[in-house]
């Protein structure tokens, strides 16, 4: 079998049964999360846009949540797999900087929707789709990035796909050609770094689409080539200019060594490489060590291969033009915690991002590369005061709590109904909603018909 087959094989075999208790709770939360994003993202301009192509596209079988106008599911998934990362809220692999919920999420709510899935398949799906997600981005390490690719529209369909086609009890053939067909739908390009252009957030919607499309072809017999992991135009020969050396991660411990459940949720609507520097800002701030008039200069060392991201052209990140900009923006990020004691979406308003007191301190913030950091989002914090005193912190990610996901997305939920966002968390945390039902729940909380 090649390696796309036995990825198949494992993903089309899984079954709720198979997956531990604690991972099912993790995908509880992780679509807390990800509804939340989808809600507090409708009203921003790309969310608009989104409902306006969801209008002309309308068809059956699914919904738009923030809406509530017909649509295909893979027209379904496309829009909320993009508004999921459109305020850059989504969860991350910090391996890869793969971001798999917006993605997996997204499909597996519009084939639960279609098939009116048991919240038990949809858990399952979800679980299936990290595990596929992180496992193929844990071969390309960061190579994707470092050759112009965004990482999570590279892996994202293939692992809707598996979701997709898990929902839809594909037997391990018609997996295989889901995935195959899934690995020709895959791009995705980092040309958004330029002007703070939207198809980064296209990308999850596009990938958590292809997925879908991918696995209702697979139901009705469209092959899928089964070497497009292997062959030397497959995908990490297409992309990364020559066939991985070693695929063993794809497929090492499948079932006992859960690498999806390493994704972590984000605390701050940001790139995820900026989180731990503002987590160690707020920290000095908290205990008076840092004060954003006291600082004469600041800086931010890291793995050399966040620099591009996060710190690169410097212009363009200590004065973001845009929401995308500031949003990938670590001297803005850090600049805009000190000065205000937090980072949330308000942080990304324009009247934030042209604040001129933020925008003195980000040119204060110096970042640099460390060829010794890289294992995670590691990294450390040097600041020197006005008075001549120095003050350093090693930052590392954390990942937040249970408690402190719910709190998330009960923040970026608080403009809804508070009786129906209540039922909504209550049967993603506590309830077993069958897909159609979940969908009822989301859609009485979250639709807004004005919003076209």
């Amino acid at each position: 079998m090649t390696p796309l087959e036995t990825l198949a094989t494992w993903a089309s075999e899984t079954t709720a049964a198979d997956i531990p208790v604690a991972q099912h709770r993790r995908a509880r939360l992780r679509l807390l999360d990800t509804l939340g994003l989808i809600a507090v993202a409708a009203a921003h301009p790309a969310g608009r846009s989104l409902a306006a192509w969801a209008e002309v596209e309308r068809g059956t079988g699914a919904h738009i949540l923030i809406t509530g106008s017909p649509a295909s599911p893979a027209a379904a998934a496309l829009v909320h797999g993009s508004l999921a990362h459109a305020r850059d809220f989504d969860d991350t692999f910090a391996d890869t900087v793969v971001h798999p919920g917006s993605t997996v999420i997204a499909a597996t709510l519009a084939a639960a929707e279609l098939a009116d899935a048991s919240f038990e398949a949809m858990t399952t799906a979800i679980t299936v789709g990290y595990e596929i997600a992180g496992r193929l981005g844990a071969v390309a390490g960061r190579g994707f990035h470092a050759r112009g690719f965004h990482a999570t529209s590279i892996v994202g369909p293939v692992a809707a796909a598996a979701a997709a086609g898990q929902i839809q009890n594909l037997d391990g053939a018609a997996m295989a050609d889901a995935l195959g067909l899934a690995t020709s739908m895959s791009g995705g390009l980092l040309a958004f770094l330029a002007d703070g252009g939207w198809s980064k957030w296209l990308h999850t919607g596009w990938s958590a689409h292809g997925g879908i499309i991918a696995a209702q072809l697979a139901r009705h017999d469209f092959r899928g080539p089964r070497h497009s992991l292997d062959h030397r135009y497959g995908l990490y020969g297409a992309f990364l200019g020559a066939p991985a050396a070693d695929l063993e991660v794809l497929t090492a411990g499948l079932g006992e060594n859960w690498i999806g459940a390493r994704a972590q949720a984000k605390s701050f609507p940001c790139a995820h490489v900026i989180q731990p520097y503002i987590e160690a800002v707020l920290a000095l701030r908290a205990e008076g060590e840092l004060r954003a008039d006291d600082v004469a200069s600041m800086r931010c060392v890291m793995a050399p291969w966040a620099l591009p991201i996060v710190a690169l052209p410097r212009d363009a990140k200590i004065a973001p033009r845009n929401d995308l900009e500031a949003i990938a923006s670590l001297p803005f990020m850090v600049a805009a915690a000190l000065c205000d004691g937090g980072v949330d979406l308000t942080t990304l308003r324009p009247e934030t991002i042209g604040r001129a007191d933020i925008l003195a301190l980000a040119a204060l913030v110096e970042c640099a590369g460390d060829d010794t950091l890289g294992s995670g989002f590691d990294g450390r914090l040097e600041a020197v005061l006005r008075d001549g005193r120095r003050v350093s912190r090693a930052v590392a990610l954390s990942d937040p709590s249970e408690q402190q996901i719910v709190a998330k997305f009960r923040a970026n939920t608080a403009h809804l109904p508070q009786d129906a966002r209540d039922a909504l968390q209550s049967a993603l945390l506590d309830d077993a909603p069958h897909g159609q039902a979940l969908m009822r729940l989301g859609l009485a909380a979250m639709a807004e018909p004005q919003l076209l």
